[in-house]
Parts: C-alpha cells; structure tokens; sequence
C-alpha cells in the first residue's frame, strides 16, 4: 500500500518538472559576454544549441555480408 502511494505521488509529481517557459538569465545576473569576434551576445537558445562537432549526423551503413577485418597495428597485447 506504501509503495503504491509513493508510486503515485511521484507519478503525479514527476509532470510539475517539466519546463513551460523559455529560459532566462536568474534575477541580478546577466548572459555571459559575446564570444571573442561576434557582433553580439547570443541568446539562451543559441547557448544551448550544440555546434555541428559535437552532434554529427550519423553515418548508419549495413553491411551486405561479412567481411575480413584490417590488420589493426594498436591492437597489441597487454604488457
């Protein structure tokens, strides 16, 4: 019965964590400085958008059959 109580108190808890509004700097602090070279200050949203390096798009290629791997020269045995 406890259980099933803190199941459902959480269940209906867990939804109130969700963000609803855009994001904004706290009172009495500001963004941190434009980047050295831009023209201006980029805004939340651009801040958490991450550069194309750090997500590349995925290259998913299947193989059509089985194929014999490389020699790998690193692939050394422990010493």
């Amino acid at each position: 019965m406890r259980t099933a109580l803190s199941v459902l108190v959480t269940a209906l808890a867990l939804p109130g964590c969700a963000q609803r509004a855009p994001l904004e700097p706290a009172a009495g602090s500001s963004l941190p400085v434009a980047p050295y070279g831009a023209k201006s200050t980029p805004d939340a949203d651009a801040l958490l958008t991450p550069p194309p390096q750090a997500a590349p798009a995925r290259n998913v290629e299947l193989r059509s059959r089985s194929e014999e791997r490389a020699d790998d020269p690193f692939d050394l045995p422990p010493e």
